[in-house]
Formats: structure tokens, sequence, C-alpha cells
């Protein structure tokens, strides 16, 4: 079974293989990195408020602003407090950082306990209505969570911790299918090399970790995970994940 090579997020078909940018930096070299991926194929640019105290932010607004059509970028705030103030700070931040008028994809970082989840959304469905974020995510949630969110604002995608080494969130998965929400894994390359990993890899003359990425991709239509890596080389790589063909055979030899 060959996986599909695009999928829809924020309205756009891209690459299902997108970036993480947890250690990018406001440097010329990132710059070039960044524009150098978007040559290659690259179309979801994943990062957050927090990423680098803020410069991952604006390494990507420095690149690519204004986005092209073509591009996601998604980012990500209220890792440490959900409070209001808090969060328009640092939805504002982003929007400045990325030098635009609206983020494409904005996601809830973390459920924190000191604000209630369905005023969290109605702040954040508030920027939806005035344009400035097109479309709301959640990280590191569950079913309930999700539901809860759903109820106040349409979720377009989850991001969640999930790959061969962390499988905690099939359930999350198999909801995000039936209701077509996205599912974005980060860290989606953890976990230690196997034989049957080792020997798929030269099977198919890739590398181990473009088969954690392959077998993701064949996991569900849905899915799309963002690798972290400050390499074109090592991001070509991840791209061309998208063109391995697992079988049924080294799909179950991976763990299923």
């Amino acid at each position: 079974m060959v996986p599909m090579r695009t999928f829809e997020i924020a309205g756009r078909t891209v690459a299902r293989v997108g970036l993480g940018t947890n250690r990018l930096t406001d440097t010329i070299l990132n710059h070039d990195l960044l524009r150098d991926a978007v040559e290659d194929g690259l179309g979801f640019v994943d990062t957050a408020h927090l990423y680098s105290d803020g410069s991952s932010e604006a390494a990507i607004g420095a690149a690519l602003a204004p986005f092209p059509e073509e591009i996601v970028v998604a980012t990500k705030g209220g890792y440490r407090t959900n409070a209001p103030d808090r969060l328009r700070e640092e939805i504002e931040g982003s929007l400045e950082r990325l030098r635009t008028a609206t983020i494409d994809l904005w996601y809830l970082h973390r459920v924190q306990d000191d604000a209630p989840l369905e005023a969290t959304m109605g702040l954040v469905a508030g920027y939806v209505e005035q344009g400035r974020i097109a479309h709301v995510g959640l990280s590191e949630v569950g079913v309930e969570e999700i539901e809860t969110a759903r109820k106040v604002v349409p979720i377009a995608a989850v991001q969640n911790e999930y790959g061969l080494g962390e499988r905690k969130h099939e359930e999350v998965i198999d909801y995000c299918e039936t209701h077509g929400i996205v599912f974005v894994p980060f860290f989606p390359l953890a976990g230690g090399e196997t034989g049957e990993l080792t020997e798929i890899a030269g099977r198919h003359d890739a590398t181990p970790t473009q088969i954690r990425l392959a077998w993701l991709l064949h996991r569900s239509p849905i899915v799309a995970p963002i690798p972290g890596t400050l390499s074109i080389e090592h991001l070509r790589e991840n791209l061309a994940a998208t063109e391995i063909e697992l079988s049924p055979e080294e799909i179950e030899a991976l763990g299923g």
C-alpha cells in the first residue's frame, strides 16, 4: 500500500512530512535553510511561541513572510499558562514575529488548570472571528478535551507525542480519523533501533529514520509527522519518506 503523499490542512494541500523547529534560531544560515526547504517541497512548518525564546518564529517570519500560498505555518501558545491576558500577549507576539496578519494554524500548546478550557477556546474563537487565526489546534490532549474544545470552535489539528517508540494516543488518532482532524505527531522519531527496523530499512535502501516516518504515514491518512532538523540534507531525506511503500508484513514486523 502506497501512503498518500499529501494531506489537507488549513485549507491547503501540502506534503505530509513537515518540519519541527524547536531548535531553530534567527540566523542567516537558518533563513537559507527554510527557503531551501520550501524550494524542495516543504509545505508544513511547525513552531511555537516559546521555541528558542521566540527566535524560531522570528526566523520563519524573516525567511518566508509574506508566506507563499503553498506553505502552512503553525504555531502554539499557552504552554505554561492559559491565563487570558498572557495568552493574548503570546498570540500577539507570534503574529508580530511571524510578520503575518493571520496565523494559519494556532495550537493551544497545553491545557492548563488556571483557566477553563471552554473559556480559553472562547478567547481563541475571538481571534478566529477577527481573521487573525485561520484554524485552531490542540496539543497533548485526549479525546474528552478535543470534544470539549470542539463545542466552542472547530478543531483542525491535534499535535500529540506519537511514533514507533510511543503509542499512547491510539484512541486519539482513531477519533481524529473519524472526525477529519489532522493528527500531527511530535517526537516522531523517538525509540531505539531494532533488528526489524534495520532490516526493513536495508530492504528499501532507506534510513531507519525514513522507515519510522513511513510507518507513521501508513498508520492513518490523517497523520502528518513534523521531525525537527537543522540540516537540509536530513530534511530532504525526511520528505523522501513519503515515497516508501511498506508491505503489510513489514508494518506488522514493526509492531502493527
